[in-house]
């Protein structure tokens, strides 16, 4: 494949838009301090598209114009989905033959975050995507424990259900609060089970790199854009693979 440049207003243009804030109240010394950073990044000429004061100390913007950089598709690294999408009927059907009873799936927003659409997505009955939700499969018990659960009750509810994989959505993500809190909840688990007995572990949030699974001590990082059969499937893989 061969080398490409960002498409704005005509082919191989190069124009990009970027969007940013800077602590600065809005003023034309602003836009001009927004030029100015947008040029060092690589934009040059970089026309200030929009302005909004964000407070009294504080201005977001959006910046448009042409970049010289290119971009080589053969060189990106990605995480492929290693396993196949199965229907509901196939994952209920592998499920009952491979643990003869039904599958515990316990899931959670953690830390202080109260964002429950991306967990409420995945687990309750109405999905997401025109996909059923995990609580539509036959074979599984959802037990989804809603938002801001502490780390020692989500590890305190997995034992008492006896789960066997564990779903954690993270949207709040300043400070890298979605990384503190997906490593301190690993930890809690690996400290918890012993290797053979640990749910399988899940996380998922739109600002998630999928290839930090290992690093974050997780089987498996989703990003934007999981659906259900996504999470049903690869349950199913991880837990045939444990079993084999």
């Amino acid at each position: 494949m061969s080398l490409l440049r960002p498409y704005g207003d005509t082919t191989g243009d190069g124009m990009v838009q970027v969007s940013f804030t800077l602590p600065m109240a809005h003023s034309k010394v602003a836009e001009g301090a927004a030029a100015q950073l947008a040029e060092k990044m690589g934009i040059q000429p970089a026309l200030v598209v929009h302005a909004k004061p964000m407070g009294p100390d504080f201005t977001f913007f959006v910046v448009y114009g042409p970049v010289r950089h290119l971009v080589d598709p053969s060189v990106v690294e990605v995480v492929e989905r290693d396993y196949p999408l199965l229907t509901a009927k196939e994952v209920n059907a592998r499920v009952k033959s491979t643990l003869r009873r039904r599958l515990v799936v316990v899931g959670a927003c953690i830390g202080t975050d109260a964002h429950t659409v991306g967990i409420d997505a995945i687990l309750n009955i109405k999905g997401f995507a025109g996909e059923k939700g995990l609580e539509y499969y036959r074979e599984l018990k959802v037990v989804n424990l809603g938002a801001q659960v502490s780390v020692p009750d989500l590890v305190a509810h997995a034992i008492e259900e006896k789960a066997d994989a564990v779903l954690v959505s993270q949207v709040v993500t300043q400070r890298d609060a979605h990384l503190l809190n997906t490593r301190e909840m690993s930890a809690a688990f690996r400290e918890a089970f012993p290797p053979a007995r640990r749910p399988v572990l899940i996380v998922g949030g739109p600002r998630f790199d999928e290839s930090m699974a290992a690093e974050l001590g997780v089987d498996r990082v989703f990003a934007r854009g999981t659906t259900p059969v996504d999470v049903a499937s690869f349950l199913v893989h991880r837990l045939e693979k444990r079993a084999s």
